[in-house]
């Protein structure tokens, strides 16, 4: 599968490849671009608002935003039940930690989020980039977002 971040990236990249693969949006999803991401992929990992819920027609994962931080997207913990309610096929839970030199430092974002997904009953991740998925990968995670890890030599 492979993910894209934006919305107007999402559709040039579907022209040229179509269906050869799996799409997932990755990034801020806008309720105005929700009928377009729910065109062209199976599934969403963030879902933030109740606007784009009644727009979109895939399984999602809400992004929580544990870091608190005002640059990031998603509900904040105790929004999430509201969200919850509002869209009915939520598979999972999506975030991003701050930015960090140091993967250890995600642990605690992550833990917290599995911990969240375990309280509400859901079972996908999404969580980790490439400078974090082993942390990732360590405190459960279902879905990583690798890129430059990719192409590292």
């Amino acid at each position: 599968m492979v993910g894209e971040n934006r919305a107007q990236d999402l559709s040039a990249k579907h022209e040229v490849y179509g269906d050869t693969f799996r799409w997932h949006f990755i990034g801020h999803l806008q309720s105005r671009k929700a009928p377009l991401v729910s065109e062209l992929c199976e599934l969403c990992h963030s879902l933030a608002s109740e606007s784009a819920a009644r727009k979109l027609t895939i399984p999602a994962l809400v992004e929580v935003n544990l870091s608190g931080e005002p640059t990031k997207s998603g509900v904040q913990p105790e929004e999430l039940p509201v969200l919850l309610a509002a869209y009915p096929d939520v598979r999972g839970l999506m975030t991003m930690p701050p930015a960090t030199g140091d993967p250890a430092a995600s642990r605690p974002y992550f833990h917290r989020l599995r911990e969240l997904a375990e309280r509400h009953g859901l079972r996908e991740l999404s969580m980790g980039t490439s400078q974090d998925y082993r942390v990732a990968a360590d405190e459960g995670a279902t879905y990583v977002r690798v890129g430059a890890v990719l192409w590292q030599r």
